[in-house]
C-alpha cells in the first residue's frame, strides 16, 4: 500500500487539526467523532479512523487522506458531476417519538433509497420492524435498506428478512440487507435460504471487505451480491476502483458508503463513485451506480465547514474547505490531540516500512 512519495511525520504534524465533532444522535454508539484534518498541497484531507483501530488498520485510512492531499493528480477524473445517495436512519426508538423518523427523513431531500440500521444491541426484531415500517409510511415507495452490522446469526437474519417483506407487518420489499451475519460462510447460508424461499432479497457484505485482509474473499465465495466499499477503509480511492473493477467481474454489485466521516472526508467518498469504472447490463445499456450512502452528514450537529446541501437526492462532488473559527470552536483538548499525534506517529510507521 505504497505512495509514490510519503510526507515526512514532522510535515504533517505541522499540518494537523484535531477537532471534536457532536453527532445529532448516536449512531452505533458513537456521540462524536474526534477527526485529524490535514492540510494538504492539493487541499484538506481527513483522517478519522475509529478510536479503536489500532496502526495496521488505521494506516489505510492514512494512506486514503494522504492520496488525496499529497497526489491528487494519480487518481482518474470523475466522470459525474453529483452522485445519488441514500437516507440513513440510525437505530432510533419509534415508540417513543412517532415524528422522529419523518423528521429524520426531511434531512435527506429528494432521496429515493433509504438505509436503516436494525440489530441494534438491547433492541428487538419487532423494534426493527416498527422503525422499518415507520420510514414506509412516511416515505411511501421509497427503496429500503438494511444494515444490521454482523448482528445476526442466519436464522435470525432470515426471519428478519420474512418480517421486513411480510405485508401483514407493514412490510414491503428489500433493496438489500447489508452486512446481517459476521462470517463468509453464514451469509453464503443465508443466500441460500433466501434463493431456496424465492425471496428477492440481496445480501450485502460491509465489514467482510473493509476489515478482511482479502477484500475478495467474500465475492470469490458467492456469499454476497453487492459490495459495499468505504474508501478511506480501503486505502483510497484508486483501491475502491480496483476492487470494484475485480467484483464486477463476479456479477457483484458496488455500493460506496461513507465511515461517518465529516464534510472534508466524504470527498474520497464523492469521487470515489464519480470515477468508477462504468459497465453495462445484459442489454449493454449503461448502468447509473447505485446510489451511495454518502449522505451521513446530516448526523454531524456541527461540522468543521458547512454542511454538503443533498438536492434533489444528490451531493456535489466537490472538496470542503474547513472554516477557521469552526476549526477553533471544535478543537479536541490538548491531551486528545496528543493521542492523535501519537497515533499518527504509529500509523505513519507503518506505511513508511510498507
Amino acid at each position: 500500500m505504497t505512495l509514490p512519495s510519503l510526507p515526512s511525520l514532522d510535515d504533517l504534524t505541522d499540518r494537523a487539526r484535531v477537532v471534536t465533532c457532536p453527532l445529532r444522535v448516536p449512531f452505533r454508539g458513537v456521540t462524536e467523532r474526534e477527526i485529524m484534518l490535514l492540510e494538504g498541497p492539493d487541499g484538506w484531507v481527513e483522517w478519522s479512523p475509529f478510536l479503536e483501530y489500532g496502526p495496521e488498520e488505521a494506516s489505510r485510512w492514512l494512506r486514503s487522506a494522504l492520496l488525496l492531499g499529497w497526489d491528487a493528480v494519480s487518481v482518474a477524473e470523475p466522470a459525474l458531476t453529483s452522485v445519488e445517495v441514500n437516507a440513513t436512519v440510525p437505530a432510533v426508538d419509534v415508540a417513543s417519538d412517532p415524528e422522529l423518523v419523518p423528521a429524520l427523513l426531511d434531512r435527506y431531500p429528494g432521496c429515493r433509497t433509504v438505509k436503516v440500521k436494525v440489530a441494534q444491541q438491547g433492541q428487538t426484531l419487532a423494534d426493527d420492524v416498527a422503525r422499518v415500517r415507520a420510514v414506509r409510511e412516511a416515505r411511501p415507495g421509497i427503496a429500503v435498506r438494511v444494515d444490521a452490522n454482523t448482528g445476526w446469526s442466519v436464522d435470525e437474519a432470515f426471519a428478519a428478512a420474512v418480517a421486513l417483506t411480510d405485508p401483514a407487518q407493514g412490510g414491503g420489499p428489500l433493496d438489500y440487507m447489508e452486512q446481517p451475519c459476521a462470517t463468509v460462510a453464514e451469509l453464503a447460508e443465508l443466500r441460500r435460504r433466501l434463493g431456496s424461499r424465492g425471496m428477492m432479497v440481496r445480501v450485502a457484505a460491509d465489514e467482510l471487505i473493509r476489515k478482511a485482509s482479502d477484500p475478495m474473499a467474500v465475492v470469490q465465495a458467492g456469499a454476497c451480491d453487492v459490495a459495499v466499499l468505504k474508501a478511506a477503509p480501503l486505502g483510497g480511492v484508486d483501491h475502491v476502483r480496483q476492487i470494484a473493477r475485480e467484483v464486477g467481474e463476479y456479477g457483484v454489485a458496488v455500493t460506496v458508503s461513507s465511515a461517518l466521516e465529516s464534510a472534508v472526508g466524504m470527498y474520497a467518498g464523492l469521487l470515489a463513485v464519480a470515477t468508477l469504472p462504468g459497465y453495462a447490463d445484459d442489454e449493454d445499456m449503461v448502468v447509473a451506480p447505485q446510489a451511495a450512502g454518502l449522505a451521513t452528514g446530516s448526523l454531524y450537529l456541527e461540522e468543521v465547514c458547512a454542511p454538503r446541501q443533498i438536492v434533489d437526492g444528490r451531493l456535489a462532488v466537490e472538496q470542503c474547505v474547513p472554516e477557521e473559527a469552526r476549526l477553533d470552536a471544535l478543537a479536541s483538548a490538548p491531551q486528545r490531540r496528543d493521542w492523535w499525534l501519537d497515533r499518527l506517529a504509529a500509523s505513519h510507521a507503518v506505511l513508511a516500512a510498507q
